[in-house]
């Protein structure tokens, strides 16, 4: 069968181009992050009334002062959308074998604008945790599906950079999210913060249906249950001109083949995302760039929230806050921007990704770590600006392994159990530890040293890497003719409109 036959069986192409794919993405994930730095806020958190010793008492403000709640419960709200995303990020990438992975975004993002819609419509403390838990599930479709699709539309020569694009989103995001939260909050009330995100919201999520779909390589053109079948025949054919002829053939004629199996759809799905573990996690590269990514995050998650008080106690800086976030701010966008094109620069390998990885997070310990040493205030905020921006530079380098090390079809659920792993074992437990380490030691200086040590096994974990024997999964032949196919009308601009 010749190309021009499989490229009439496939969607006409959607009207954006590549660049106008990265734009949208960017500001999807942008409005994601600043509802994190919204609902951190002053404006939109609040605080509880606070009555002198004369028995005057200030109303309290923001969400935590009009459910009256204390500070445990205030935690549980900044988190909870973690249940959600980690539930549903691992769910919603299997689901991408079977439904169309543009489609899950639109369906991830409905989720999401309906419960943002939803903390602003809160009565109580249990109404907003249960949204925003499910905010994490409308994320998880995205954070799965976006770094994929980035990838496939990306230049060869700038994958990293684009990639470094879409990451930059996250500390810009939050800094956007304090500034809006707190503007709003104070301004207005803190409801309308989150009213207006899910207004924001609400055109990508109708663009998510209304577009003509989009496939993902190593992925089924068929936008309906009946694909996965055809990929699992079509990954059991060879890579000759057998996969061709393959794609071509009826979805009805796979359903009635599993209808005589018996087999009920959710076991399917169970049995081909287990599978797909196993493949993941026999996977050496996948796995050594997973665990320092996981240290990393150790690290990473805990100075963003005991970092401010360290740096009060053992420089008794009167403006902590606004100097670890816009340290923080800055090096986290010029770092990881940095981060994508030096890699570019080096020639994007996973080999190379290791080396950037491994070097850049060496180097930044070894400035953080000599900047707690330090008693000047000055010669600290230095050396430790130049560690943080070396440690950012890490982002688009471990996410560009994490969807080249395996084959194309399994890249939705690498960038899920990346993202579930570095939040479970990595930033989830790490300040409650660093918590319980100073309670032991009573000393921030010895505390902030012994978190920044672990940036040297984050480092020598990414080290290993770099001997593994490794190989661009992204050239994978898997529906590589489809591929091309679906994928040429949109990388080139028509000439024929």
């Amino acid at each position: 069968m010749d190309r021009t036959s499989i490229k009439d069986s496939a969607p006409a192409p959607s009207w954006f181009s590549p660049k106008r794919l990265l734009m949208i993405f960017c500001a999807i994930n942008m409005l994601n992050y600043v509802d994190r730095g919204a609902i951190a806020s002053n404006g939109v958190n609040g605080s509880l009334s606070i009555c002198d010793d004369k028995g005057i008492c200030t109303s309290g403000s923001g969400i935590q002062g009009d459910f009256k709640l204390n500070n445990f419960q205030d935690g549980v709200l900044s988190s909870a959308f973690m249940v959600g995303l980690l539930v549903a990020s691992p769910i919603f990438a299997s689901l991408a074998k079977s439904h169309n992975p543009f489609r899950l975004i639109g369906v991830g993002l409905s989720v999401w604008t309906f419960a943002t819609a939803g903390c602003g419509s809160s009565i109580d403390f249990w109404s907003i945790a249960i949204c925003r838990m499910l905010v994490g599930v409308g994320e998880a479709s995205f954070i799965s599906l976006a770094a994929p699709f980035i990838d496939d539309n990306a230049p060869d020569g700038q994958k990293t950079a684009w990639l470094a694009m879409f990451y930059m989103c996250i500390p810009t995001g939050i800094a956007l999210g304090y500034v809006y939260g707190g503007f709003v909050g104070n301004h207005f009330n803190w409801r309308y913060a989150f009213w207006f995100e899910a207004l924001l919201m609400l055109p990508f999520a109708v663009f998510g249906f209304v577009m003509k779909p989009i496939q993902l390589k190593g992925f089924s053109a068929a936008d309906s249950k009946s694909a996965s079948t055809s990929i699992e025949t079509v990954d059991s054919v060879s890579e000759d001109s057998e996969v061709s002829n393959a794609n071509l053939i009826s979805s009805q004629s796979y359903s009635r083949a599993f209808k005589l199996k018996g087999t009920p759809i959710m076991l399917r799905q169970l049995s081909r995302f287990l599978k797909d573990m196993k493949l993941l996690l026999l996977d050496k590269v996948y796995v050594v760039n997973v665990l320092g990514y996981i240290w990393y995050n150790f690290v990473i998650g805990a100075y963003s929230y005991w970092g401010p008080k360290a740096g009060y106690n053992i420089y008794e800086m009167s403006n902590a806050d606004m100097m670890f976030g816009g340290i923080t701010i800055v090096c986290g966008i010029l770092g990881t921007l940095a981060g994508g094109l030096i890699l570019d620069h080096m020639n994007a390998t996973i080999s190379n990704a290791f080396k950037l990885l491994s070097g850049a997070t060496f180097l930044g310990a070894i400035f953080c770590f000599s900047g707690f040493c330090l008693t000047s205030l000055y010669g600290f905020i230095i050396l430790f600006s130049v560690g943080e921006l070396l440690v950012f530079a890490t982002q688009a380098p471990v996410n560009y392994v994490s969807l080249q090390c395996v084959k194309p079809s399994l890249r939705p659920l690498s960038m899920a159990i990346s993202t579930v792993s570095i939040h479970i074992f990595g930033d989830v437990p790490s300040s409650p530890l660093v918590g319980v380490l100073q309670d032991h030691v009573k000393n921030w200086r010895i505390t902030a040293l012994t978190l920044t040590a672990v940036l040297f096994l984050a480092a020598g974990i990414w080290l290993i890497g770099v001997f593994l024997k490794s190989e661009d999964m992204s050239k994978d032949g898997e529906n590589q003719t489809y591929a091309r196919a679906n994928m040429e009308p949109l990388l080139e601009e028509s000439a024929e409109a």
